[in-house]
């Protein structure tokens, strides 16, 4: 059975898109630890990016970096990290998240809640820059 990540990266399940192309595609978190937090995923549905092909990885990281890139272009931040936890989609993502402090990247933090426009514009504002 497909994992919500490869429903997103197919179309069947709406997201608010930041990049895309034929292996790899880039959304915004639902649940951001700050506005701009982005999720890249490989299309090749692989849940441990440890278990990936070495050029699918080397591909991955690649386009993450544009990705990145592009955030730090479009959002205020100091930096944007990079984490790779893998523990609740068994679907091999990368969250890249704008930070001001090293503080911004703990998941044990509450959430940020923006509206469906808010994501809608920061998306655009990102996708503009690649």
């Amino acid at each position: 059975m497909a994992t919500i990540f490869s429903l997103i990266a197919a179309g069947q399940i709406p997201s608010y898109k930041v990049a895309e192309d034929e292996n790899y595609y880039a959304f915004l978190d639902i649940n951001p630890l700050a506005k701009g937090h982005t999720l890249v995923i490989p299309k090749k549905e692989v849940d441990y990016i440890f278990d990936l092909d070495d050029e699918t990885y080397a591909g991955l990281c690649a386009f993450a970096k544009k990705v990145a890139v592009a955030i730090k272009a479009a959002i205020p931040c100091k930096r944007v990290g990079v984490a790779v936890l893998g523990m609740e989609v068994p679907h091999t993502h990368i969250h890249l998240v704008p930070l001001q402090t090293e503080g911004d990247l703990d998941f044990r933090k509450k959430k940020l809640e923006m509206t469906p426009e808010e994501f809608k514009e920061t998306a655009t504002k990102i996708a503009a820059q690649l």
